[in-house]
């Protein structure tokens, strides 16, 4: 038996050894104790006095009993019993119960809210009350006696009062130190009895399931959560009754959130008597823990298939020649120069086959920016558009609340841009390709890509994601979407393939607003080309920010040396003299965005692509905008 379980069996053994009958109510008027005396005082069944029975129910149970005397409407009595005790007041009476005892009855409050009664059996007292009341020198004998006996009874009564209020007050610190620390987790801490029914609850339910309720304390865990939950929780917290403590994730199924749950035995003299739960919100760590894996597999990958891919291009040059050198000869039988075609063709298509695979498995990273989603959606739009032809048409919907959101924009586009190819591809002329962004909870931004061809097969629901599964015969790679499925588990989110009138691809990422809204202040705009320059500072203009310009990192330190106002830097990564922008962002303290024109291959564009802030030219204002509150967001460089 743990030290606080044995600690309460002490407390609930002292309160039933005092002869006062005690009941306590929490601020939901939610029954925590009911001692033994006044479980016999008022012929209280077993059921009756479990924790967290309602204080109605009590109130109703006493009322039928005849312990308020004639009641004409018991529903208004105990709703206006249930009203006062709402707004509880200190309080003392006596009142003669049907039986013909007297009792009195005190009530004092609690710190953290609910509230202690005392009742104690006066009968003795008033009797030797009305023996003095009658002043009959007959009974003077009588009356010596019964005062003997009452000042007896005082004193008895005197110690168990102080007996009282030292448990009481010890309840109360309890109590106090229990409710705060458990409010303060942030998690759902609870327990269950035998029946599954809450008996205590932290009221912190709804925080980790959204939409659930707080006030469960007395419902059943299936009443409390609902059919979908608990159906998922029934088998773990039956075996937890059976003192089989168990820990489980599921997807709680109305707000889409990650729960990581433990049930733990609450085991008392090798018995279980329910069990102790704890319930967390895991869905950003899970998400974390998706894109850190797929990270893994590809960094996996990559040491897997570099050595392969290596052997497997100089293989390809040698084709190459030689069938280069073959294609030159003369004299060479009429179906050579057909072979010889398909063979290199099938040398260059290997070589293309290798860049897809180099893309999937080389390293990139996950870099969210400030995206306006009206903006991606009608860009994606543009490009995607001419690519279809005019035997199909693309459909946007944008359910989801226009907003910013941080986002992989490019490799967001990539993605989807892949999906609408492959719709085209399985669609026959006059079909219809449609892309939902549309927003769950607070939780995810979900893309959807539906077509109405005929669909996935059973094969491609099954396979489609693997690298190298295709249904184009040769004309398809296989790894259009594996690459969709890669970067999507980088982002942290997941991929779903599924038939409904056609196919259906959904992309689920984690939802994640991003404030940009920047204030206007003082830019550096660093370029050494006079157009560019002009360009970019129109921008800026527009955007609301006075502007500074210079053409060298000489000139830049200069200005960053002598005007203290300036907020933001924009500096191109090849400038005039020796020195570069990363230079410069070396230097400075003010949050700097890096841009170029240089391929993703060249050092410098790499060294400027990992800071975060960056911007590849040709960029338009919203790019600059986001990469500028990206610059903000990450901080000073270090």
């Amino acid at each position: 038996m743990s030290h606080a379980t044995r600690h309460n069996t002490m407390i609930a053994a002292g309160l039933n050894l005092i002869q006062q009958a005690m009941s306590i109510f929490d601020s939901d008027l939610k029954l925590v104790l009911i001692n033994r005396p006044m479980q016999q005082m008022f012929n209280f069944p077993d059921e009756m006095i479990e924790p967290g029975v309602n204080f109605e129910t009590v109130i109703r149970f006493l009322a039928e009993a005849g312990e308020y005397g004639e009641v004409n409407n018991l529903d208004e009595f105990v709703a206006v019993r249930a009203r006062l005790a709402r707004a509880f007041e200190p309080h003392y009476m006596e009142r003669t119960r049907a039986n013909g005892r007297v009792i009195s009855v005190e009530g004092a409050p609690l710190p953290e809210g609910g509230w202690v009664t005392v009742y104690t059996d006066i009968t003795e007292i008033k009797q030797q009350e009305a023996l003095l009341r009658a002043r009959s020198e007959v009974l003077s004998e009588q009356v010596l006696a019964r005062s003997e006996e009452l000042a007896s009874t005082n004193r008895a009564l005197a110690s168990s009062n102080a007996m009282l209020e030292e448990t009481k007050h010890q309840l109360t610190q309890m109590e106090a130190r229990t409710r705060l620390t458990t409010q303060m987790m942030p998690a759902h801490i609870a327990h269950l009895d035998l029946r599954q029914r809450y008996t205590f609850s932290n009221r912190r339910l709804q925080d980790v399931m959204p939409g659930s309720t707080d006030d469960i304390v007395g419902l059943s865990a299936a009443d409390a959560l609902g059919s979908a939950t608990y159906a998922v929780i029934k088998p773990h917290l039956e075996r937890a009754l059976k003192n089989e403590p168990s820990v489980f994730e599921f997807t709680h199924h109305s707000s889409s959130r990650r729960i990581r749950v433990a049930f733990t035995p609450d085991v008392a003299e090798n018995y279980v008597q329910g069990v102790y739960v704890l319930s967390m919100d895991v869905t950003e760590e899970t998400q974390t823990r998706v894109a850190l894996q797929q990270t893994r597999r590809r960094e996996m990958a990559a040491q897997l298939t570099s050595g392969l891919a290596h052997d497997f291009s100089n293989l390809l040059t040698i084709i190459l020649g030689m069938q280069g050198k073959l294609q030159k000869m003369t004299g060479l039988p009429g179906d050579a120069e057909h072979l010889i075609t398909a063979t290199l063709a099938a040398a260059r298509r290997g070589g293309g086959l290798l860049h897809r695979i180099a893309d999937m498995t080389g390293p990139r990273t996950f870099r969210p920016i400030p995206v306006t989603l009206s903006s991606f959606l009608n860009e994606l739009e543009t490009m995607a558009t001419p690519t279809l032809g005019g035997d199909h048409s693309l459909k946007i919907v944008q359910n989801a609340t226009d907003g910013i959101y941080n986002l992989d924009a490019g490799m967001l586009q990539d993605s989807l841009l892949n999906l609408i190819l492959n719709a085209r591809d399985a669609t026959p002329p006059g079909g219809q390709i449609t892309l939902t962004a549309r927003a769950v909870q607070d939780t995810w931004l979900e893309l959807e890509v539906a077509d109405t061809g005929s669909g996935f097969s059973e094969r491609a629901l099954d396979q489609a994601v693997q690298p190298f599964f295709t249904t184009k015969g040769g004309e398809g790679s296989g790894l259009g979407l594996a690459m969709v499925y890669d970067m999507t588990k980088l982002a942290g989110g997941n991929i779903r393939l599924f038939n409904d009138e056609g196919a259906h691809v959904l992309l689920r990422l984690p939802l994640r607003l991003a404030d940009a809204h920047i204030p206007a202040g003082l830019v550096l705009l660093v370029e050494d080309s006079d157009d560019l320059r002009a360009s970019i500072r129109d921008m800026l203009v527009a955007q609301g920010h006075l502007v500074l310009e210079a053409t060298s990192v000489h000139e830049a330190e200069a200005l960053l040396n002598s005007v203290p106002d300036i907020a933001y830097v924009l500096a191109d990564i090849q400038l005039s003299g020796a020195r570069t922008g990363l230079d410069l962002a070396a230097f400075t303290d003010r949050p700097i965005t890096l841009m170029t024109s240089l391929p993703a291959s060249d050092p410098l564009h790499k060294a400027a692509s990992a800071r975060g802030a960056f911007l590849q030219k040709p960029f338009n204002d919203t790019a600059l905008h986001a990469a500028l509150t990206t610059a903000v967001q990450i901080g000073a460089p270090s």
